[in-house]
Formats: structure tokens, sequence, C-alpha cells
């Protein structure tokens, strides 16, 4: 059994799993005019922005020169979780701790502040640190730097996939005989280059209103709004931590699958139904056994329909109650799968289900129990999380309660 022991959360509606959970529970958005840069101009100018975090409270200032925005608030997200476990990592063998993160974007905006000066003042001013803090790996390599943690570690890279991706690795790490691993996602890309690779896509939504950008499943969706953060979590073997003397257990990871897309215009559907299907069967259980699912929820109306259509599949049309809390964040890319993660081990112990903010009116082609206006009260003791990259990833994560 692969537990989740600690949990740490940076999002842009709260700093702190409880305080990030109260947000989620109340309504409150962290979505918001840019104002990382002059963003007056761009089509779209609203984002998921974390506001009130100072990485010189949390690190090392010899860390701060060497660290992209997003690296600092793993490492603090890190920190996070290891406290929240009451891991002592000085306690524990090296080697028998690992590090497994998700990373969609790298560090875009140290990288590209460095370009910057080498293509207007010279290679001479730009930062001996830029060797690696633009790198995917590079959220691993500080937390295994600055925790000593010496066993497996490794970096996945499958956009929004990419965080259910790290988790489900790092269950696969712990199953292999590393007792503790470090994992889940954080990304920030809210740089003018970071915000222009946003705008390709061209599912960012231009709506004006905070309230009413970012609409999954509703009949007025037209995308989706970014944002930056997320959660890092600490997932043990259930022998070694409780060896330990592990204060508390958020709850067990049962289940993981990951699948891709067939070629675009091959006329056959999405690999995410075969994704949900296999966590499930991975964690041995039936649909009837689930009680919550939280949706990717893209906001794109073409995906919810499509997403919509692979939960009434599985489940049945209204056979489930569906949510996602990514209105009140923006999509966090791969900090947004260990955020659900994190959201649904909530769920689970307080016994309610967050809504689905901003979201007002179901669409009628989305046959789904998605779950509006407020909480619902309800026994929560196993959730499934979906999530699904750009390119054709997709990666479905079954948590569930343990039993004292």
């Amino acid at each position: 059994m692969i537990l989740v022991t600690g949990m740490g959360v940076l999002a842009p509606n709260g700093l702190g799993v409880e305080c990030f959970w109260e947000s989620v529970l109340a309504g409150r958005s962290g979505i918001a005019p840019l104002t990382r840069f002059e963003a007056s101009r761009s089509a779209a100018r609203l984002a998921g922005q974390i506001a009130d975090f100072d990485a010189a409270e949390h690190l090392p200032s010899r860390l701060l020169p060497q660290t992209d925005v997003s690296t600092r608030m793993a490492l603090v997200a890190a920190q996070w979780a290891l406290d929240d476990a009451k891991v002592n990592t000085s306690e524990l063998t090296d080697y028998d701790m690992g590090v497994v993160t998700g990373n969609a974007s790298g560090g875009f905006e140290f990288t590209h502040r460095e370009f910057n000066k080498l293509w207007s003042r010279g290679s001479g001013h730009v930062s001996v640190y830029e060797s690696f803090a633009w790198f995917y790996a590079v959220n691993t390599g500080q937390i295994s730097i600055r925790h000593g943690m010496r066993g497996p570690s490794s970096a996945l890279v499958a956009e929004q996939a990419g965080g259910l991706d790290a988790v489900g690795h790092a269950r696969r790490t712990v199953r292999r005989g590393t007792p503790l691993v470090v994992t889940g996602g954080v990304d920030s890309a809210l740089d003018p280059w970071g915000w222009a690779s946003h705008l390709a896509s061209g599912g960012v939504s231009i709506a004006t209103e905070p309230a009413r950008a970012y609409l999954p499943f509703d009949a007025d969706a037209a995308g989706y709004v970014p944002g930056e953060g997320g959660a890092m979590l600490v997932v043990e073997d259930a022998a070694a931590a409780r060896s330990r003397g592990v204060p508390r257990v958020h709850g067990e990871i049962a289940g993981y699958a990951s699948t891709f897309d067939p070629p675009p215009d091959s006329g056959k559907p999405s690999g995410l139904r075969r994704a949900a299907e296999l966590a499930l069967a991975d964690a041995g259980i039936a649909p009837g056994d689930v009680d919550v699912v939280f949706a990717d929820a893209t906001g794109i109306p073409d995906r919810d329909r499509d997403e919509a259509a692979t939960i009434e599949a599985i489940f049945g049309a209204g056979g489930v109650p569906v949510t996602a809390s990514k209105p009140l964040t923006g999509r966090l890319f791969s900090g947004a799968g260990p955020l659900d993660i994190v959201t649904a081990l909530l769920a689970i112990r307080d016994s309610v289900i967050p809504p689905t903010a901003c979201t007002t009116t179901l669409a009628e082609d989305c046959r789904i129990d998605l779950v509006l206006g407020t909480p619902r009260p309800a026994t929560v003791g196993c959730a499934l999380v979906l999530a699904r990259g750009r390119w054709g990833f997709n990666s479905a994560v079954v948590v569930r309660a343990v039993s004292d």
C-alpha cells in the first residue's frame, strides 16, 4: 500500500493546504488581471497568479539567484509536505529517499531573462546558473540536493497530465523498494514569452471578468485561464511509514494509468476513457466504488464534451458527482493533477465535495452530475482524478481513504 503522508500547496487562491481548502469551499478565486508584466495589449489578460509569495522568507539567500520562480515554489511546497509528514531527512538513509516531479514549462522566466541579457548585452552577462535553471528536471534536482535525497529520482514532461504521471511513477518507485518519495508538480510561465506560448495554444479565454473567464462544462465555456503553482506530496510505503511513527495518513494512491490519444483526424476516440478504466482496474475497484470524479475540465467546449462523454460511458449519465476547482486557480499544467489529488484527499477527510466554481449552466450535451453552487455533503471514500495534456497525453489516479 502506497500512502500519502504529507502535502504542500502553493496555489493562486491559497498558500498552504488549509488556506487553499478554505478558499475552494468558499469559492474564493485567485484569478485576476495579470500583473507580472505589462499585459494591457494582450488578447488575454487574466491569470491565476500567486501574488503574495516571497521566496526570500522561506529559502536560503544562496538559492535565490540559482532558481526560477517555479523552482522556488517547488522547493517550498516540498518542504511543507515534508513538514506535514513529520519527516526528518537527517534521520533517514539518503538512498531510501527519492524525488519525482512533473514539469511542463521548465524555468521559463529565468531562461528568458538570461536570453534577453545574451541578446542585448552579450554572453558575459549571462548567469552561470542558466546551465541548469531552465531544465525540466531542475525541480527534482534542487529538492534532492536540499534534502539529501539520493534514491531513484526523475522528472516527467507531459503538459497537464505530467503531474499525475509523476505521482504514478513515484508510486512505482516506492513499490520497487524506495521507502519514501517526494512527488508532485509546480509550473509557472507568466513572463512575456511564457504568456505568448500560452496564447499560442489557441485555448486561452479572452474574457475580462474573472468570475466568467473559465467555465468548464458550461453552456458559455470559451477557454481556460493559465495559472501558476501546484502541490507536492510525500508518498511512502505503508510499513516504512508506520515504522517511523508517521503521525497522520491522508490517503492511499490506489490506482494509476496513462494512455495516448490516437492520431488526430483518425476518427478514433481519445484515450481518456481507457486511462480511467485502467486506473480503476489497477486499484481493483468498479465504477460504482467511486464517490467523485475530479475532472480535467479544460473549458474548451469540444474537449469538455469529450470528457463528459467519457465519464458518462464509464459511470452512466449522472452516475457520479463530478467537480473541478480549476476555475479558482487557472490551469496549472503539471501542478494541476497533484493539486487535484490534495483536493480529493481533503474531500475524503471532510466528507464534502467542493463545487465547480463559476460554472452555472451545464451544457446540454454534458450529461454529468456536475456539483454546482455550494459544497455538497457526501461520504467520500474513493475519488478518481483525471488529467489531459496537449498532444494526446491522458492520465488517471485513484485515491481512497485508509482505515486506521
